[in-house]
This record gives structure tokens, C-alpha cells and sequence, in this order.
């Protein structure tokens, strides 16, 4: 990181905010990634339109901000492809044991005040924490 601006995070935080309030308001629906996404693969009938538009966004958005800022997205690391699998297996199980992600319960579940939703994501929280502090500091992992 070679400069800290508030500008950035402070403006993807409202946008964030405002697409999952947009969703509830206008569907009905919590924006809850791992959810929105598990539709696209075991179909709903009559919710697979809304579900691939809301994917659609999220990898159009990652693509214009790629185009427009080549930096923000630097080279990935060195992990091999069956850690990058295992890895995305293990953060679906979690969410799938969790009743969602940290979308659904950290950004909608919290600002609904939900109980169920704070206890979730300081278990993703420190979950994270305890990964990141054992690869790095206790196995040694690239940076």
C-alpha cells in the first residue's frame, strides 16, 4: 500500500450499501453473495434472471474498475491451483454452514440489527484472522 485515502473504500462501502438496499427494497431480497450465486447453480424457478444480472454487476464492476485501475488488482500469488480450489471449497462450506456469507449476515445482517448476523461475522472475523496469522507467521506462506 503505498498511500492510505479514505476516498476509495469510503465510496465502494456507500455503493456496496446502497445495491444491497436497492435489492431489498425493490426484490425483497438480502444480498447475500453465496446465496444469490447457489440460485444460479441449483435454479429457482423464476429467479434466475435477477440472480445472473446481480452476478453479471459484480463481474462487470470488477472489470471496469480493472480497466480504469490496473493497479488495484495486483498479481496473484504463487498458491497452486488445488489450494485455490480447496480454499473456495472450504469458504462455500462455511457459508453454507453459516446460513450465508459475509455479504448476507456482515453488511445486511448487521444493518438489520440481526443477532444471529453479528455472532456470524465475528466468526468469520476471527476465522480469518487465525488463517491469515497461521499461514504467514506459522507455515511460513509467500506475501
Amino acid at each position: 500500500m503505498h498511500e492510505f485515502t479514505v476516498t476509495g473504500p469510503l465510496v465502494g462501502g456507500a455503493l456496496i450499501g446502497l445495491s444491497a438496499s436497492l435489492l431489498l427494497l425493490f426484490n425483497g431480497r438480502v444480498a447475500g453473495i453465496s446465496g444469490i450465486f447457489g440460485g444460479l447453480l441449483f435454479r429457482e424457478p423464476g429467479e434466475t434472471a435477477w440472480r445472473a444480472a446481480f452476478v453479471a454487476g459484480l463481474l462487470l464492476g470488477g472489470l471496469a474498475l480493472a480497466a480504469a485501475h490496473p493497479g488495484a488488482f495486483p498479481p496473484a500469488g504463487g498458491g497452486s491451483l488445488g489450494l485455490v480450489v480447496a480454499a473456495g471449497l472450504l469458504v462455500g462450506l462455511g457459508a453454507r454452514l453459516g446460513n450465508g456469507c459475509t455479504s448476507g449476515h456482515g453488511v445486511c445482517g448487521l444493518s438489520r440489527l440481526s443477532a444471529r448476523s453479528l455472532v456470524a461475522t465475528m466468526t468469520f472475523m476471527a476465522t480469518a484472522a487465525i488463517t491469515v496469522y497461521v499461514s504467514h507467521h506459522l507455515l511460513g506462506a509467500a506475501r
